[in-house]
């Protein structure tokens, strides 16, 4: 298997950090090898559109053979137009043997004066140092994968955070008694001692501050009130922000109610006062009708009597 490496580089460009990778369909045999460039073309212009800031690096296989193929391949991320130019291409080989553990190197290459015909199948591979570096939860989820590699169900439960510190102080007495152990019995002359060993302890444990059992608990329960106290402030802040929604939306429901309601109020207002309207229209011609039918003459004024 082959893929790509994808990640940053530094400003001098002399170190880089991998940080994703894809696989990059091939065939091989004896005599020639076939990479499917298009696909590789775009998968990599999909990676960098996901991480602008990333670019391409060299590539991975997962075999520790170096051969012609491999010189090939090599200049094929190296070159100009599908590669890492002007930066030398990085080459990450990966040991998959079963029984064994995993092994890494990594590679540059520099090209070895051949005839023109060869020159796109040779090159000269340099191995440089490397390290590998994780984060706390890729380290957990390899935990668990080893977990489950070395069970016989090839399962592995998913402990809570509480759980794993206890397994992590666990585990850290587990070795801090095995060092006891080793390093009582050079004391005792029962085992020859290491001074490499012996400077790696030391370096160790200069480092280490010097505080009693009483300081580490006292600190080790203000930590736990801090996470206390941070958990239940954001449990706080998270009801405070939900109240504010509900009531940033409750004028909103409120309002289109009161207004339906003031509509249907003035429409039946309009409808009753039309009906009266009406009514004093009709009474209103009645008592004109009723004048209308019998006209009275003018009379002459009485005078007063004595």
């Amino acid at each position: 298997m082959i893929g790509a490496l994808v990640g940053t580089r530094s400003e001098d460009g002399s170190e880089v950090e991998v940080r994703s990778t894809f696989a990059i369909p091939h065939t091989e045999n004896e005599d020639q090898v076939e990479v499917d460039v298009e696909y590789q073309k775009n998968m990599l212009a999909l990676t960098l559109k996901a991480s602008p800031r990333e670019t391409l690096l060299g590539w991975y296989t997962t075999s520790h053979e170096l051969n012609s193929f491999s010189a090939l391949i090599q200049n094929f991320f190296a070159s100009p137009e599908t590669g890492t130019f002007p930066h030398p291409a990085v080459h990450l080989t990966i040991s998959t043997d079963p029984g064994y553990n995993i092994e890494t190197k990594t590679y540059i290459s520099a090209p070895v004066a051949v005839s023109p015909d060869r020159a796109a199948e040779s090159c000269l591979f340099i191995e440089v140092p490397h390290k590998l570096n994780f984060s706390d939860a890729e380290r957990s989820a390899l935990g668990i994968a080893t977990a489950a590699a070395q069970s016989e169900t090839r399962t592995a439960p998913v402990y809570s955070d509480i759980e794993s510190l206890a397994q992590s102080l666990e585990s850290v007495s587990g070795l801090l008694d095995r060092v006891s152990g080793f390093v009582g019995e050079v004391l005792d002359e029962e085992r020859d001692g290491n001074h490499a060993l012996g400077q790696y302890l030391m370096n160790a444990l200069s480092l280490a501050p010097k505080v009693s059992g009483t300081q580490v608990e006292h600190d080790f329960n203000n930590h736990i009130q801090d996470v206390l106290m941070v958990s239940y402030l954001a449990n706080t802040i998270r009801t405070q922000i939900d109240l504010a929604q509900r009531l940033a939306t409750a004028p909103l429901v409120g309002g289109d109610k009161e207004g339906g309601e003031k509509k249907e109020g003035e429409e039946g207002g309009k409808h009753e006062g039309g009906g009266r309207g009406g009514r004093g229209g009709k009474r209103g011609g009645r008592g004109g009708g009723r004048g209308g039918g019998h006209r009275g003459e003018p009379r002459e004024p009485r005078e007063p009597n004595e």
